[in-house]
């Protein structure tokens, strides 16, 4: 029994800094709340530092009884949330200025990275329901922060969806229980090809419907709009973007490590589930004039792409390089863009972005930038994360997929230029709805654009580093 307590020091980072923060914003004054986003920005960068060293040593292990596996796949999880916090908590810093509940963002969002962190190394259905809650609780009292009417009407539709989905995971988890006698998934995975089929069959279908909601996939998607459009502009931020790196890694590691050997087809249903995310969300993408809802269905069709790596978990060994780089590429591109949409928070329209390339022709470049990213335009790192997604698709006998990705991927260019076209042409609104709101999300912006690019030249020198295979 290994419980290397050193080997968890990533979350333990963010989970100290939860509690320690949460006691300090009680004693501090308000205008020094600010140390507690201090103190969270310094669990992330301690927790990327020690698994950068970790990952530099090259040492896999299962700790605490096999409950949570330490390998590639979970420390390239480790550096994209906890690189990914920072800027969120960057982009808060303006909205948060003087509020009475400063303290108590932070602390919410280290939980709810801490639950994040939590899944992607969960090598348990228990660990995987607990990292779920964790993940989840705080961050529907991140979405209902602002206490507004559109807030608390985002808040409690990502609540209800969740309590939903984390009942009927819960239920899963139960139904392999009684299939495999096990919820190791190393137990399960000798245990579930004798089990019966009906039972494997609901209970997997059950557990992925947990994780589809996590990540806003087809068809537990329906809150991602409405949550997105509701929220802050740096919640709806962490919402498009973390939650998917835990649940789409846990997913790829449940299915890769407990059920190659299954009777289940369960390749060809997260292949239909890729196809429908993909071709939903482009489709409703089309006539958006919110910025915050274009980038919401954008998501869900990223999530699309993301889907496809997961359905060759078994079938291909590019498919977890593949995963990880495009999810390292989609989280600093989609933060890129929502960093201008919280730099600029009184342009909420498409039409609100005209003649921005005049008035702030730094932001116009990022959002070309990131929005190009997004379509997949080389040398964006988006780029490159799908042509190894499509080879993986490929590679695994899903040829039919990667050309409908393709196609969807030449169809989403049409949303992303009705945004990007406005910025050039002659200002026609007010000054003042180009205000931006301060230097914090304005600097993310610029960072997150440089690494989109960056990720994009140097990602034949980053993709080695995502090889090999989840911990048995």
């Amino acid at each position: 029994m290994n419980e290397n307590l050193a080997a968890l020091v990533p979350e333990t980072a963010l989970l100290v800094a939860a509690v320690a923060g949460l006691l300090a914003g009680s004693w501090l004054p308000r205008r020094r709340q600010w140390v507690v986003a201090a103190l969270a920005a310094a669990a992330c960068v301690a927790g990327v530092v020690v698994t950068a060293v970790t990952m530099a040593g090259g040492r896999d292990q299962l700790v605490f009884s096999g409950a949570f596996a330490v390998d590639t796949a979970t420390g390239a999880g480790r550096l994209i949330v906890l690189g990914a916090l920072v800027p969120v908590g960057a982009m808060s810093v303006e909205w948060l200025r003087g509020n009475q509940r400063e303290a108590e963002y932070y602390v919410l969002l280290l939980l709810t990275g801490g639950g994040t962190l939590a899944m992607i190394g969960a090598n348990d259905l228990l660990m995987l329901f607990a990292g779920y809650l964790l993940a989840s609780v705080p961050a529907y009292a991140l979405a209902g922060f602002a206490k507004d009417a559109t807030s608390t009407e985002a808040a409690l539709k990502y609540y209800l969806m969740g309590a939903l989905t984390g009942v009927v995971m819960l239920a899963g988890v139960s139904v392999l229980y009684a299939a495999g006698h096990a919820t190791l998934y190393g137990e399960l995975r000798p245990a579930l090809p004798s089990a019966p089929y009906g039972l494997v069959a609901v209970g997997l279908v059950a557990v992925l419907a947990g994780l589809l909601f996590k990540i806003g996939g087809v068809p537990a998607h329906y809150w991602v709009p409405d949550v997105t459009d509701g929220a802050m502009a740096p919640v709806a931020a962490y919402v498009t973007t973390l939650p998917k790196i835990g649940g789409l890694i846990a997913a790829f590691r449940l299915l890769h490590q407990a059920f190659p050997a299954s009777e289940v087809n369960w390749p060809l249903l997260l292949a239909v589930l890729a196809a429908l995310s993909m071709t939903l969300g482009n489709l409703a993408a089309f006539f958006q004039t919110s910025v915050k809802r274009l980038l919401a269905y954008s998501t869900i069709s990223q999530v699309g792409y993301l889907l496809m790596a997961v359905a060759v978990a078994t079938r291909s060994d590019l498919a977890q390089p593949a995963l990880l780089f495009y999810l390292a590429a989609y989280a600093v591109t989609n933060l890129g863009a929502f960093a201008v949409v919280t730099e600029l928070p009184s342009a909420r329209t498409l039409d609100d972005y005209r003649g921005l390339a005049h008035r702030h022709p730094g932001l116009a470049a990022v959002l070309v930038v990131c929005l190009l990213g997004l379509v997949g335009t080389p040398p964006t790192g988006v780029f490159l994360g799908k042509l190894e997604v499509f080879a993986a698709a490929v590679n695994g006998d899903y040829t039919w997929l990667a050309a409908l990705a393709v196609a969807n991927t030449v169809a989403s260019l049409f949303y992303y230029l009705r945004w990007l076209t406005p910025l050039f042409r002659t200002p026609g609104v007010p000054a003042d709805v180009h205000a931006p709101a301060g230097r914090w999300s304005a600097t993310t912006a610029y960072l997150a654009a440089a690494s989109s690019l960056a990720l994009g030249i140097a990602g034949g020198a980053v993709l080695p580093l995502f090889t090999g295979a989840p911990s048995p």
